[in-house]
């Protein structure tokens, strides 16, 4: 049992943490490849970029990142908070443990298109020189529409604080209850932003917030960990499970096993993969600092890094699923007893490595609407910075208040924003670059437009139908 004190020393520690961030800056250097011009061959092309990746980038230089760092933070961009969604996603179409076995294969399925939706992004930047998701878009597709790719990744960061928001809710009521205090989910939330998350995203530089985003890799691989503890040791088994008392939703399975994820309902499930894997925004960041950045070294970091986040998720889902069932709740953690102090350790980890990611990915959707509402920089002060904070910490507290359901929130982001920007705008952007060579393209790559017209088709259809399932 945790005791008032600690409580109270865990938002002083935020606070402190927060008040003492220097303010540094990090300047990357940028890819200086050439675009394309059309109807160049793709034998000169590729030349043309190797000779140039050779040149600027061809040993350990200043500022790039060795493969194994880009691993360490592309599996870090991709295993977030949204994994333990997963489980009440296997619960929205069945409710026997063998459900848990084609869950796994969706997992495994959307994770790889994803990976390759992530690879072709790279591939996109490596043809065009482009340096950003909406810079790929301008040199490939063009200017004009540029700002559907940057409204899409504006409302898609949104929603992933929106998301944030929601799982310390969940968390930090979950602290609280252990250490026997009454605190309201609304009064947690609206107390833990107003003390520490404003502070944090009012920092006008976040570099040295950085190093504690490397929390969320241990926070997700402990609270993994201690899921697969209490499921093979039985505690919350019925019927005498030993922490099953005092849980307001006892676990629940019935007959609807494998065969189960045949039904509409496993789109809701598949959509919140389409969340959970979104790193796709920066995608050109990965290609751009990987030190000496062939295509070839380029997949071996989106093959592994993804490979990696598939068994995380599979892992997860399943432990989840198979200890609760369809009483899998949309913020897994919460299905626990707030007596279990192993799983308080978990709600501790997972709780501190958002408190600091927080912020890194609220900036991204403040500078999202400050580049939609055409601010320009100079006009971008500090107490500009301050007021657009403000709103909208206000607008994503009070949405958070509202939507209690983790699950729909993931889920409902997938089917559209994920949809769009994992499969759909990749697509585009890559059949437009293979247009632009006109006969210089090779067979191969034309070949592939067609994989990539699959790719885009099933992220138009299953983020239909995923819309639909979500808002039943």
């Amino acid at each position: 049992m945790y005791s008032r004190k600690n409580v109270v020393l865990l938002f002083l520690a935020a606070i402190v943490l927060a008040s003492n961030c220097e303010a540094k800056v990090a300047f990357r250097p940028k890819s200086a490849l050439t675009p394309l011009k059309e109807n160049v061959s793709t034998k000169t092309a590729s030349t043309s970029i190797q000779k140039k990746i050779t040149d600027i980038q061809g040993g350990a230089e200043d500022g790039k990142s060795s493969l194994s760092t880009a691993m360490f933070n592309l599996v870090k961009g991709i295993v977030g908070a949204g994994v333990l969604s997963l489980p009440a996603g296997v619960a929205a179409f069945g409710d026997a443990k063998s459900a848990a076995l084609p869950a796994v294969i969706l997992i495994a399925i959307m994770g790889s298109f994803s990976g390759y939706n992530f690879s072709l992004i790279g591939r996109v930047c490596a043809f065009t020189g482009a340096d950003s998701y909406a810079n790929a878009w301008e040199k490939s597709v063009g200017e004009k529409s540029a700002w559907i790719p940057a409204l899409c990744c504006t409302c898609k960061t949104f929603i992933a604080t929106l998301a944030y928001s929601m799982v310390l809710a969940e968390t930090f009521s979950g602290i609280f209850q252990a250490m026997g205090l009454n605190v309201s989910r609304t009064q947690t939330l609206v107390g833990l932003t107003s003390t520490v998350l404003f502070p944090l995203c009012l920092l006008k530089n976040l570099a040295s917030l950085a190093p504690f985003s490397l929390l969320g890799i241990f926070g997700m691989a402990l609270t993994v960990a201690c899921m697969g503890v209490r499921y093979f040791d039985g505690s919350y088994a019925l019927p005498n499970g030993k922490l099953l008392e005092g849980l307001a939703k006892l676990p629940a399975f019935g007959v609807k096993g494998a065969s189960s994820a045949l039904s509409a309902n496993a789109f809701i499930l598949i959509c919140m993969l389409s969340t959970a894997f979104m790193a796709h925004f920066n995608a050109p960041k990965f290609y751009i600092e990987l030190e000496n950045n062939t295509i070839e070294r380029y997949n071996t970091l989106v093959a592994t890094s993804f490979g990696v986040a598939i068994l995380i998720f599979s892992a997860s889902t399943a432990l989840g699923f198979a200890t609760f069932g369809s009483s899998s709740a949309g913020f897994i953690l919460s299905n626990y007893n707030p007596k279990d102090k192993l799983i308080g350790l978990s709600r501790i980890a997972v709780a501190f490595s958002l408190i600091f990611t927080y912020p890194l990915v609220f900036v991204g959707c403040r500078d999202g609407v400050l580049s939609l509402l055409k601010v320009p920089k100079e006009k971008q002060t500090n107490a500009k910075l301050d007021q657009v904070t403000v709103v909208l910490l206000v607008m994503i507290t009070f949405a958070a208040t509202i939507l209690k359901d983790l699950s729909f929130v993931m889920s409902f982001g997938g089917a559209t924003l994920g949809s769009a920007l994992i499969y759909i705008l990749p697509a585009i952007m890559f059949k437009s670059v293979v247009k632009n060579m006109g006969d210089g393209a090779s067979a191969a790559l034309k070949k592939e437009t067609y994989f990539a017209t699959f790719s885009m088709l099933l992220g138009i259809f299953t983020g239909a139908v995923g819309t639909v399932q979500s808002l039943k």
